[in-house]
């Protein structure tokens, strides 16, 4: 993005911003300094991706354009109340989250689809083809690390609360393209689910209690049992790959291979399978997560969940697959997988598609275009 700025005739200056150390909500003294340094600067708009209301406040306090893009999900702060601030322009992955923001009258909000570099130059050595290659590679987190110690905190539900909850999530992965999560709890259900997973609101959000554990909570448990089935019902038929931060004991037939450095590492994992599997976290109902747009910047062949944003930008059978039910999956991953030509051809297709309509230079045109700068 810094390139496409500075390739647009734009200066661009870094700002250090310390969100893992801070509050980027409302910290008083990272909105003044921020503040300071945008004044010094005589900039003309702040750029972040994901976006914070901190940033937000300096901006509309400086009278400068807070540009942000969010390609994160859930994003609890695009929710805060700063976001109908005159000054933003906040561009959004997902066109749910579009929709539902415009919905309650913020309508300085724009559908933005994710973007992909150009990968030509990370090509894989010899020895990496032989380590990454694989019939099937998934990269991502199956949300079972110590961080993601919600689901285990579910578990101390009562019995009658584990038992809708699990009605909802049963009932949720059998749907794609549309989320029964949060309108499917109760207010009597989120009291119930808050005493074990209790939520602190922050009072200046559009966000519910019921929106947070939908999204947060429930999104995640049935992302996690839906990745869980579907690596497993593959690894009986095929070689999977995964790369992701926990160990899988659960799935003995999968070769779980960690971590992997996303930027040197991934592209090169990405290029050397035959297929790559992408199955959404729960809370993107509609957007193109990221790691499909760099499955199919990198010349891989995708088949994904049934994401509706993809209508809008790809053709399905022609630059990527998607499936919509286990056995969808499973007779799609076998076909393509029989069928080379067909599957490097349409992979060819999606390169050639995101490198003319999806580059972040593509991208920019359409903010500067939206912002007027």
């Amino acid at each position: 993005m810094k390139t496409a700025f500075s390739e647009a005739g734009f200066q661009v200056v870094e700002y250090a911003f310390p969100q893992s150390s801070v509050n980027t909500r409302n910290d008083e003294a990272l909105t003044t300094d921020l503040a300071k340094h945008i004044m010094q600067e005589d900039a003309d708009a702040v750029f972040s991706f994901n976006y914070f209301p901190v940033a937000a406040i300096a901006a509309a306090a400086c009278k400068v354009k807070y540009i942000s893009w969010t390609y994160d999900s859930p994003s609890v702060q695009l929710y805060s109340k700063t976001i109908a601030f005159p000054t933003n322009y906040a561009f959004v992955f997902d066109s749910y989250d579009v929709q539902r923001l415009q919905g309650m009258g913020v309508q300085n909000v724009y559908e933005l689809p994710t973007a992909a570099a150009n990968y030509d130059a990370i090509c894989p050595s010899e020895r990496e083809r032989k380590a990454f290659s694989s019939e099937i590679t998934m990269i991502g987190s199956m949300y079972t690390e110590e961080k993601h110690g919600f689901v285990k905190r579910l578990e101390n539900l009562d019995e009658y609360a584990k038992g809708y909850v699990e009605g909802l999530v049963a009932a949720q992965k059998k749907i794609y393209g549309a989320t029964i999560l949060e309108t499917g709890l109760t207010e009597e259900m989120v009291r119930r689910i808050q005493k074990v997973a209790p939520i602190e609101g922050h009072g200046d959000g559009y966000e519910t209690a019921g929106w947070t554990l939908a999204n947060y909570f429930l999104a995640r448990l049935v992302t996690v049992e839906e990745r869980r089935e579907l690596l497993e019902s593959l690894s009986e038929h095929h070689e999977v790959t995964l790369f992701t931060p926990s160990p899988t004991p659960n799935l003995p037939k999968v070769r779980n291979m960690g971590t992997l450095n996303y930027y040197e590492d991934a592209p090169k994992a990405m290029k050397c399978a035959k297929l790559n599997l992408n199955i959404s976290l729960r809370s993107i109902v509609h957007g193109i997560p990221l790691r499909c747009m760099d499955v199919l910047g990198c010349g891989g062949f995708l088949l994904t969940n049934y994401q509706m944003d993809f209508e809008k930008y790809f053709t399905a059978g022609e630059e990527y697959a998607y499936f919509e039910s286990r056995e969808d999956l499973l007779d799609k991953a076998d076909y393509y997988l029989k069928h080379d030509k067909e599957r490097e051809q349409m992979a060819q297709a999606a390169l050639s598609k995101v490198r003319s309509e999806h580059s972040f230079a593509k991208r920019l045109e359409t903010i500067l275009e939206v912002t007027g700068l």
